[in-house]
């Protein structure tokens, strides 16, 4: 099991060698090539994921058939469609690899039972879905409030390595703007 990955779980609770081995027994690790859908559209989310390496986003398609990217995240993030994995209901969003991606993943039961079991992951687990109704909120804020400009500056100033490692196409509809409309601003910031 990564250090990263439980050096994370340390930074929000300090886990014993027993929630160690917890974790063991409960988080897979997976590696799978980019552009691989990790969990489909019209279907229940099964898992919670913990990037240790790459990137993954949520998308789902409009009445044209466009994909939207709602989601992007990098290693050291937890991903999924929360609000569809919290409340067990089917989501509109698929979760895909962007890059190659290796992480670690939980079942929703399993989950459960960590959460039941023991303080630590309790409280770890109320940290981590905090953090994505907090993401959640600023994002729509910020589509509600923020000229394109101001997005994609704010997003080159708090996540770099996205603008480094995602395509442009993915970017520009994480933005809610078009491909040319992202080039158009980047060319003017170039100036």
């Amino acid at each position: 099991m990564s250090d990263h990955f439980l050096n994370l779980f340390d930074s929000y609770v300090k886990l014993t060698d027993k929630d160690i081995e917890l974790c063991k027994q409960h988080f897979e690790f997976k590696s799978l090539p980019k552009n691989t859908i990790v969990e489909e559209e019209n279907k229940v989310p099964k898992n919670l994921y913990f990037i240790t390496k790459g990137f993954m986003r949520l998308f789902y398609y409009d009445d044209n058939r466009d994909e939207i990217t709602t989601h992007i995240e990098s290693h050291n993030r937890f991903i999924t469609s929360f609000t569809n994995f919290i409340r067990e209901v089917k989501s509109n969003e698929n979760l895909a690899c962007i890059t190659n991606c290796e992480f670690y993943k939980i079942e929703r039961s399993k989950l459960i039972e960590l959460i039941d079991k023991n303080e630590n992951f309790k409280n770890l687990s109320l940290v981590i879905f905090e953090q994505a109704a907090a993401r959640t909120q600023i994002r729509a804020n910020d589509l509600a409030t923020l000229t394109a400009d101001l997005r994609y500056k704010k997003l080159v100033e708090q996540q770099p390595e996205i603008i480094q490692n995602v395509p442009i196409q993915y970017i520009a509809s994480y933005l809610g703007i078009k491909p040319q409309s992202l080039s158009r601003i980047r060319k003017q910031l170039i100036k």
